[in-house]
C-alpha cells in the first residue's frame, strides 16, 4: 500500500465504531506473562492487511472483529462518551521518589497489570535512587498500555516515555483468558463524536468490549465480563 496522504487519526462515531484514517498499521499485541500470571512483556503478532481507512468495532458484538460489521445498530449500542476531558496532568496523582516521580490517573487503567511485578511500581518509586529498581520501574511503567502511569525524571522534570510507532494494537491477555482494548500508540489523535479532540498522548487504550464506564477509554471491564475476540 502506498503511504497515506492523510495524517493518522481516530474518530469516535456516535453509538458506533472507531473510524481510523491515515493508513494506521494494525496488529495483535499479546501480554506475555510468567507461570504465576505476572505480566512481563509484549509480543507483537502479525500485522493485519494494510488499509488507508477502516472502522473498528466499539460495541463488542461484531462478527468480524476487530472490524465493525454494523451490529451496533441492531443491538442499540449506547456508546455515550463519559470520560473526563481534562488533561492527564489534572487527572493524575503524583508520587515523588528520590530520583523519579510517578503520576497515576487511575480512571484510565486498562488492567494490563505490568504495574504489579517486583513489588509494584507504587512501592518502587521510593527506591528509584537504586539503579536496578529504577530500571525495573521505568520498564514496567512504560509497558502500561493505557498511559495511566507515567515515569518522570526529577532532575529534568520530563517524562521518561519510550517511543512507540504510530500504530494500533489489538490487545490479547492469555493469562486472564480475555481480549483487551485497542491500544493507540505513538500519539494518534482521538476525536469524540461531538468533535472534541482528547489530549494526544503516547499511550492510550480505548474500549472495544462495549462495557467500559469511562468511554471511549478502557476501564478494565473486558476482564470482568470475560470479553473474547473470537469469531
Amino acid at each position: 500500500m502506498s503511504k497515506s496522504k492523510n495524517e493518522p487519526k481516530v474518530t469516535v462515531c456516535k453509538n458506533g465504531p472507531y473510524l481510523v484514517s491515515g493508513g494506521v498499521p494494525l496488529a495483535k499485541q499479546t501480554i506475555v506473562a510468567d507461570h504465576e500470571g505476572n505480566s512481563l512483556e509484549w509480543r507483537e503478532g502479525d500485522a493485519l492487511p494494510a488499509q488507508d481507512s477502516y472502522a473498528l468495532c466499539r460495541c463488542g458484538h461484531s462478527q468480524t472483529k476487530p472490524f465493525c460489521d454494523g451490529t451496533h445498530k441492531k443491538i442499540g449500542f449506547d456508546g455515550t462518551e463519559t470520560a473526563s476531558r481534562q488533561p492527564y496532568s489534572e487527572q493524575a496523582q503524583v508520587m515523588d521518589g528520590p530520583a523519579m516521580a510517578l503520576t497515576d490517573a487511575e480512571a484510565l487503567c486498562g488492567f494490563a497489570r505490568f504495574c504489579d511485578p517486583n513489588g509494584q511500581v507504587w512501592n518502587q518509586v521510593a527506591r528509584t535512587d537504586e539503579a536496578k529498581v529504577r530500571t525495573l520501574f521505568i520498564r514496567q511503567v512504560n509497558n502500561c498500555p493505557s498511559g495511566r502511569l507515567v515515569a518522570w525524571d526529577r532532575s529534568s522534570g520530563k517524562p521518561v516515555e519510550h517511543p512507540l510507532p504510530k500504530s494500533i494494537g489489538i490487545i490479547e491477555d492469555p493469562a486472564e483468558g480475555v481480549s483487551g482494548p485497542l491500544w493507540l500508540r505513538g500519539g494518534i489523535p482521538l476525536s469524540s463524536a461531538d468533535g472534541f479532540t482528547y489530549e494526544v498522548r503516547n499511550r492510550v487504550t480505548v474500549c472495544r468490549c462495549g462495557a467500559s464506564k469511562n468511554k471511549p477509554f478502557c476501564d478494565g471491564a473486558h476482564a470482568a465480563i470475560k470479553f473474547r475476540d473470537s469469531k
